[in-house]
């Protein structure tokens, strides 16, 4: 106590940041970012029709890349679903280990064996230094839901320029959403959601993410966009169901039990986010792993938008983190998300 007496007024403030202000700021690292992230995560400044996120590190750039289905949400000259149509993969970035992002650009997708063309949904790895998008593509603009989409394989050294490969032989001319994963042995398996199967997880396997072979249905499960990831020493799936995130997990990759409770289906209360969650990506990074999703913020159910308007069009990427309890996955999307990104661990291919 003389000791404190006897400081001056500046070390007396020095003192007082150590014992009561310090401790808090090594709360807030320890739960990832300093600040909380915005709600909405991320808003396309483009057609405001940000969905489908995949987050991966950019090497060379020592950024994160966010790939996005960028859906013309804000023209009003589309007829009937068009809007959802003629799109091109959006990118955005962060510097801050994910806090906040930026426009990009769009990806720079050299395959156009159609004049008018669609992409959906991709999904991204690296692998021995070269990036992989495993990505919908759709072989026109079309106004209605009844016609061919196939999963293109593409490869990049940069994130920016991506070269075709080739087209996925998978089980019809109607397949969507592609999630890669690599086995415990080495190769490669892929699920995607077969629409001429009532919309079930069907997957397929490779040995070198070029030559694929499928192996037909994953799952019955009605649903969309499948991410496949280890937390937790288990495996999941997480599917949009579109009344919220349906929860699978398995010991072995193949045979899946499905979790009672959804993830995200009741609404939240930040801003743009209370509308159920949908199709998402997860990044597992050390012993966390952090849920980015999409919300349509106009479809709320208490107060829907007028069908086909711009807002009910328009969506948004979120983010929340996953919590693991009893053997199930929970999340609280109102509680604030602290997240910060390292590279160094994130969950390898």
């Amino acid at each position: 106590m003389r000791f404190y007496y006897n400081c001056s007024s500046k070390r007396k403030l020095n003192l007082l940041f150590l014992i009561f202000l310090l401790p808090l700021g090594l709360f807030a690292q320890k739960s990832g970012s300093r600040s909380p992230t915005p709600k909405p995560l991320y808003a396309d400044p483009v057609y405001d029709g940000a969905a489908d996120p995949v987050v991966i590190w950019n090497k060379k750039e020592k950024k994160w890349f966010m790939f996005y289905t960028n859906r013309r949400a804000t023209d009003e000259t589309a007829d009937g679903v068009t809007w959802v149509h003629g799109t091109r993969i959006g990118i955005a970035e962060s510097s801050d280990g994910g806090t906040t992002w930026a426009y990009r650009d769009t990806a720079n997708i050299n395959y156009t064996p159609t004049p008018d063309y669609t992409h959906w949904a991709p999904d991204v790895i690296e692998h021995n230094g070269k990036y992989h998008m495993f990505l919908t593509y759709v072989p026109g603009v079309f106004s209605d839901w009844n016609h061919p989409r196939h999963i293109i394989h593409l490869t990049s050294t940069d994130l920016l320029n991506w070269n075709y490969q080739s087209t996925l032989p998978l089980v019809t001319d109607k397949v969507i959403d592609a999630s890669v994963y690599r086995l415990p042995n080495g190769t490669w398996r892929l699920w995607y959601n077969n629409e001429r199967d009532g919309k079930s997880i069907y997957y397929a396997d490779s040995k070198d993410l070029y030559n694929w072979q499928d192996k037909g249905k994953a799952i019955q499960a009605r649903g969309e966009g499948p991410k496949v990831f280890k937390w937790k020493n288990q495996y999941w799936m997480v599917i949009d169901a579109w009344k919220g995130l349906q929860v699978f997990k398995s010991d072995d990759l193949l045979t899946w039990q499905a979790q009672e409770e959804r993830l995200l289906e009741a609404p939240g209360k930040g801003t743009d986010d209370q509308a159920i969650g949908g199709h998402a990506d997860v990044v597992v990074n050390g012993d966390r792993a952090y849920l980015f999703y999409f919300t349509h913020p106009g479809r709320v159910k208490s107060n829907p938008a007028p069908d086909n308007s711009t807002a009910a069009k328009r969506s948004v990427i979120q983010v929340t983190e996953l919590e693991y309890s009893n053997g199930n996955l929970a999340c609280n999307r109102d509680k604030p998300t602290y997240i910060n990104l390292s590279h160094d661990k994130r969950h390898k291919l």
